[in-house]
């Protein structure tokens, strides 16, 4: 069950991001023998989540080793941010040419793909976000977790732990990958199993919608943008 092989694992962190999206990962990629996990951001200041919990980097962009897995979060207001800040996806199109895998959890796809970087793939995104993506050149999933390549995608926030522990099985084994899963006792049964937007029925949907309608224009504006700048429109 145990792995010889070193893994360095790159977790992107940023202001006004979903911290579960970053945290959940964090929990399962730590628990992977051998492994090194960073937490990146342009400085080692602290950065505090949309939610308002502060998260420590650990590595700056510029000390940043060679990766075998880089992973960015989603974060709506932080992400459409980080969808036009070019230090950033100059930072993501770096990596990416050197790291095993390139990958994203919930609108953390969004900005790989604002970095060209998913044109082609298919990909997994928040359920609310899908279409931003199919804007930038992405064939989208409604897959928890979509494996394309070298590129890993994961769904809405809480699907962040299924998709690490799909990148345990990659990077150390299925049997170590089923042991991280008990150990941390993952076996969710949601209190009202609506979930997903398929489950939920159209009137609650249509209510989160409207709640989140200001966000969906930002990151919907800032998807053409970057389509446009890409070429795609």
């Amino acid at each position: 069950m145990e792995s010889q092989s070193k893994h360095t694992i790159g977790l992107v962190i940023y202001p006004d991001m979903t911290q579960l999206d970053i945290t959940g990962p964090h929990q399962v990629f730590s628990s992977i023998p051998n492994t090194q996990v960073l937490l990146l951001w342009k400085t080692l200041k602290p950065v505090v989540s949309n939610g308002g919990l502060t998260i420590l980097p650990t590595t700056t962009f510029d000390e940043c080793p060679q990766l075998d897995v880089l992973c960015v979060p989603g974060g709506v207001l932080g992400g459409v941010k980080m969808m036009q800040d070019m230090e950033m996806l100059t930072f993501l199109q770096q990596q990416a040419q050197i790291a095993r895998y390139v990958t994203a959890v919930c609108t953390g796809s969004l900005i790989l793909a604002a970095a060209g970087l998913l044109k082609g793939y298919r990909a997994a995104c928040h359920w609310a976000f899908r279409e931003h993506l199919i804007l930038m050149g992405v064939e989208v999933s409604n897959e928890r977790v979509v494996i394309d390549g070298n590129r890993i995608t994961g769904g809405g926030v809480t699907a962040g732990i299924d998709f690490a522990l799909a990148i345990a099985a990659i990077l150390c084994g299925e049997d170590r990958a089923k042991f991280i899963e008990l150990m941390l006792e993952y076996n969710p049964v949601p209190p009202f199993g609506v979930g997903s937007p398929e489950k939920a029925g159209s009137q609650l949907v249509q209510t989160v919608l409207d709640v989140a309608n200001p966000l969906i224009q930002a990151s919907n504006a800032a998807s053409q943008k970057a389509a446009s700048h890409l070429g795609y429109i």
